[in-house]
C-alpha cells in the first residue's frame, strides 16, 4: 500500500462494553491497527469499563469524549449549562485515559444537523481546544447487526477518505468485524488511525470546516 491509497480511519462509539471490546480490541491488535474509542462518561465510572479504556489506551488507541449520559443532543437541550456539562464532566472523568487529546464526537442519532451542537458547547470546546470528530460512514449496526459490514462496504468507494462509525456494544454486530477488516485491506484501502480534516469542522479549538451545519443557534 502507498501514501495515495484511499483510507479508512475506524471509530468506535458507546463502549467499551465487557464481553465485547476485549475481542475488538484483540482484533486490532493481532493486525496492528489503532483506532479511536468514544466513551460514554457515566459508563467510565464503572471499573470493568473503565480497565477496558484504560487497555484500549495502553494498547495505543486514542479516547474521545463522547458526552457524559448520550441522552438528548446538545442542540436541542435549550439549557447551556446542562450542554456544557455533558462535556466538561466526562472531559474531567477521562483526562487521565484520554493521553492529553481533546476529541469530541457529538450524539445525535447518526444523523447531521444543527441539533449536534448548541453555541454554549461549540464554545466550551473552542476554549479547551477541542477536536470535534464527525463521521462518513454511520451503518446503524446497534440496530441492524447482521448488516452493517454489506452497507459499509458499499459507502467507501464514494471517497477516498472515510470515517466508519461502529460501537463496541452488546448487538452481535462486533463478530462480523474480522470479515470487515479483511474486505477493506484486501481492496487496498489503508486503515490509519489519523483522523482526516474534512471530518473535523473544529480542530484543536480552531474553528476548520462548517460548523453552522452542526451548531444550533438557540
Amino acid at each position: 500500500m502507498t501514501e495515495s491509497d484511499p483510507t479508512l480511519t475506524l471509530t468506535f462509539d458507546n463502549g467499551p462494553t465487557p464481553g465485547v471490546t476485549e475481542a475488538v480490541l484483540d482484533e486490532l491488535r493481532s493486525r496492528g491497527l489503532r483506532a479511536t474509542f468514544f466513551v460514554v462518561g457515566q459508563d467510565f465510572a464503572d471499573p470493568a469499563r473503565r480497565d477496558l479504556v484504560l487497555r484500549a489506551r495502553d494498547e495505543g488507541h486514542w479516547i474521545g469524549n463522547h458526552t457524559t449520559t448520550h441522552g438528548i443532543p446538545l442542540g436541542r437541550r435549550a439549557d447551556p449549562a446542562v450542554e456544557v456539562g455533558e462535556i466538561a464532566l466526562t472531559d474531567e472523568a477521562l483526562s487521565d485515559a484520554a493521553g492529553g487529546r481533546k476529541l469530541f464526537r457529538p450524539n445525535g442519532a447518526g444523523s447531521m444537523g444543527p441539533h449536534l451542537l448548541s453555541p454554549a458547547a461549540l464554545q466550551y470546546l473552542i476554549e479547551r481546544r477541542y477536536t470535534v470528530v464527525l463521521w462518513d460512514v454511520y451503518v446503524r449496526d446497534p440496530h441492524e447487526p447482521d448488516l452493517w459490514v454489506d452497507r459499509a462496504l458499499a459507502e467507501l468507494p464514494k471517497r477516498a477518505d472515510n470515517v466508519l462509525v461502529t460501537h463496541d456494544v452488546p448487538t452481535g454486530a462486533m463478530v462480523h468485524l474480522p470479515r470487515f477488516l479483511d474486505t477493506v485491506q484486501d481492496l487496498g484501502i489503508r486503515i490509519v488511525q489519523e483522523i482526516p480534516v474534512h471530518a473535523t469542522p473544529l480542530r484543536e479549538g480552531v474553528v476548520v470546516g462548517d460548523i453552522d451545519a452542526i451548531c444550533g443557534t438557540s
